[in-house]
């Protein structure tokens, strides 16, 4: 079996649910999926973490993101893996942003050389979808084969293991 790395940026706390309400999330919805993909084809696992801390209220903090990427802003990251050259597969995850890759997964990957990596992007959202993110990643880790995204509503993450599991049957 390939060596695998399931990379993902997840924010707990308040986020956006169904019909628009708030609601406060003790661990955050990516970061489910994450570990759905991480139980289903091992490997290792890797969080995307910010020095910087987001606002907490979640209407607030996307305004914050959107200026981000308006910006071009990079946040500075807690840690990088020492490499990513033992990997052939990297599942990438993210919240949907504003349609786009959140800024802290841009200063990512961009981190780092990816060519000949074999890349599955996973996101959640609350219906948005996957948005401009693949273009995004392909633009970004240049040499990589980029296989179709997963999109899991958010709401729904805690409940999609078995989607998950037969998604990441095909991704490898």
């Amino acid at each position: 079996m390939a060596n695998i790395l399931t990379v993902y940026f997840s924010l707990k706390g308040q986020t956006i649910a169904p019909g628009m309400k708030i609601v406060n999330l003790k661990k955050g919805n990516t970061a489910v999926v994450a570990e759905y993909i991480q139980k289903a084809v091992g490997g290792d696992l890797f969080e995307i973490e910010t020095v910087k801390t987001y606002i907490k209220d979640h209407m607030k903090m996307i305004y914050e993101a959107k200026e981000e990427q308006k910006k071009g802003i990079r946040p500075e990251l807690r840690v990088f893996p020492d490499s990513i050259e033992e990997y052939d597969t990297v599942f990438v995850g993210t919240p949907n942003w504003w349609n786009e890759l959140p800024m802290p997964v841009v200063a990512f990957l961009e981190h780092f050389d990816w060519k000949g990596k074999k890349i599955s992007p996973f996101v959640t959202s609350e219906g948005s979808g996957v948005g401009s993110m693949v273009d995004q990643i392909r633009k970004i880790c240049q040499g990589a084969e980029i296989k179709e995204a997963l999109s899991i509503r958010g709401s729904e993450a805690e409940v999609s293991e078995s989607r998950i599991d037969s998604w990441t049957k095909i991704k490898i």
